[in-house]
């Protein structure tokens, strides 16, 4: 039987999941994933969250998932893939936030699926699966 592949959770994802007023097909995916043990986040992402936790129950909650949730290691090579990411964006344009690029970069080294509710990942990696023209 194969395995099931590991997906990476976006800080925008674990919001909405969290939040009672959060998307709730976010929500579904997100509670889906653990379920099935295929939940996984990075430490930027739980940066992120911390930063944002406001109030006692956010930060029980927060406690409870880093005993539950594996966290992928934000090695040297996921910060050479987030450098090289961000060349990629600004070549073509493109200025996005700097965790961004090393929660996908962490998915990518990884080889993580990435559940995320964030429309710069989604540049990102539009970016990343462009070919580069011919010539170029």
């Amino acid at each position: 039987m194969a395995e099931k592949a590991i997906v990476l959770i976006d800080t925008s994802s674990w919001i909405e999941a969290l939040r009672s007023t959060g998307n709730r097909d976010v929500r579904e995916r997100v509670f889906k994933l653990m379920i099935d043990g295929r939940a996984f986040w990075c430490d930027m992402v739980a940066v992120e969250l911390w930063n944002g936790a406001r109030g006692d129950y956010e930060k029980q909650k927060l406690a409870e998932l880093e005993k539950e949730i594996t966290c992928l290691q934000t090695t040297p090579a996921v910060w050479a893939a987030a450098r090289k990411l961000a060349k990629k964006c600004r070549q073509v344009g493109q200025t996005v936030p700097s965790a961004d690029l090393v929660i996908t970069a962490c998915a990518l080294v990884h080889n993580a699926g990435i559940e995320h509710y964030d429309a710069h990942i989604d540049v990102i990696l539009k970016i990343h699966t462009t070919p580069k023209n011919k010539g170029a």
